[in-house]
């Protein structure tokens, strides 16, 4: 049994809230439904601790992976395109899905019967979605152009799929590189050098300069191995406190807003979602403050918001984008020309088309720069252990001779 915390309606139009014990969010409902309540809200209280071992059909307040995400907003844009509605495609999504995106789409299928919206369900069974999907779908529901929304974000959930998978697989080698150079590092450092060392000292000689550096970061690492490894974890841990403080994440962001990839995937998906609401009518003000909700770098979405105010205030959208500087120009003047010849629309979407095939072209040739930077890395790691274990021998023999 699991402990759920809900909002409830009685007959009377009091709302009141608690904890209930069920299986499932549906169980949780329906137990409410048996006491005479009308639930607003359910959701999954976890204690701190516990001695439970997860399951691993959950309950839809687990994250998704996003392999069950993919699937779930391609199958929800389809049947919403088609005419078919919301909790009719819940469930059919919930009749052919795996247990836990069953779950999950069960869950939501509820939330909306219960009179919530497919935003608000979202939100009250939490995957793990981000404010980007949370924020479109939400303006998908506004303008009445859900299933547009929704088909855009699973063509940007399976291009983040597919980078994801292109990077994963460039890095298996380099992974499999690595680990075999420190192998061999550890291997040298630990057995091969001090047996030189040894017979070099006995003759008397004094090592060569690089020879007593590596000896004195094996001994670093074999004395004091776990000095590093607590102070890198606390140096992570505090770097990871500091940029969760509002002041460091808008620090972060800025640098991270003059990235040309940072700035490209932010413009990607700011002109995509505008494209989608100004196709379905929806006024350009309007458009433009629920687009700048799905960018989720804070600086960028500050100046988009000066940029909504102006637009509001009576400016043409290129030249509040002109005055807020920062923007492409290219993107100023494929605006500027779609609102001449009022296919502003449509001059939007290219924009974002384009920008999302150069942004794939991007990551690939990164990618493709992974695996020789490794190699070089590595294997001038390699060479100077290689050279601090000849150069002695090398000594040894001219003593020798």
């Amino acid at each position: 049994m699991i402990l759920f915390r809900y909002r409830a309606a009685n007959q009377r139009g009091a709302v009141s809230s608690g904890t209930i014990e069920a299986l499932d969010p549906a169980s949780a409902r329906e137990a409410l439904r048996a006491r005479g309540l009308l639930p607003l809200a359910v959701s999954s209280s976890k204690p701190f601790f516990s001695l439970e071992m997860p399951t691993l059909s959950g309950t839809g307040s687990a994250r998704l992976p996003i392999a069950d995400l993919t699937i779930f907003t391609r199958q929800m844009a389809t049947l919403i395109t088609s005419g078919v509605q919301i909790e009719a495609a819940l469930g059919a999504i919930a009749a052919q899905s795996g247990a836990r995106l069953s779950a999950f789409s069960r869950g939501l299928r509820q939330s909306i019967l219960d009179g919530a919206s497919l935003s608000a369900a979202l939100r009250t069974n939490n995957a793990g979605f981000d404010r980007y999907y949370l924020t479109s779908v939400e303006a998908g529901e506004r303008a009445g152009r859900l299933g547009a929304v929704l088909d855009r974000l699973a063509d940007h959930i399976e291009s983040r799929q597919r980078n994801r998978q292109t990077i994963t697989l460039a890095l298996i080698y380099p992974a499999i590189l690595i680990l075999v150079s420190v192998a061999v590092v550890v291997a040298l450092l630990v057995f091969v050098l001090p047996d030189i060392v040894r017979v070099f000292a006995s003759r008397g000689a004094d090592l060569p300069r690089l020879t007593q550096i590596m000896i004195g970061v094996s001994d670093l690492l074999t004395r004091h191995a776990v000095l590093i490894i607590s102070g890198f974890g606390a140096l992570a841990i505090g770097l990871y406190a500091l940029a969760r403080r509002p002041s460091s994440r808008r620090a972060i962001d800025g640098v991270l807003w003059r990235l040309g990839l940072t700035q490209q995937m932010t413009l990607v998906q700011f002109t995509g979602t505008l494209a989608t609401l100004t196709q379905s009518g929806v006024a350009l003000a309007d458009a433009l403050g629920s687009a700048t909700m799905t960018v989720a770098n804070t600086v960028a979405r500050e100046r988009l918001t000066g940029v909504v105010q102006e637009v509001r205030d009576g400016a043409a959208l290129s030249q509040a984008l002109a005055q807020a500087k920062h923007f492409p120009p290219m993107m100023i003047t494929m605006i500027a020309s779609g609102e001449a010849s009022g296919r502003l629309p449509e001059m939007l979407g290219r924009f974002a088309d384009d920008q999302a095939e150069g942004l794939q072209a991007k990551v690939k040739t990164l990618v493709g720069l992974v695996e020789p930077l490794v190699l070089l890395g590595m294997g001038g790691m390699v060479m100077l252990l290689v050279l601090a274990i000849l150069l002695p021998i090398v000594n040894l023999n001219s003593l020798v001779g």
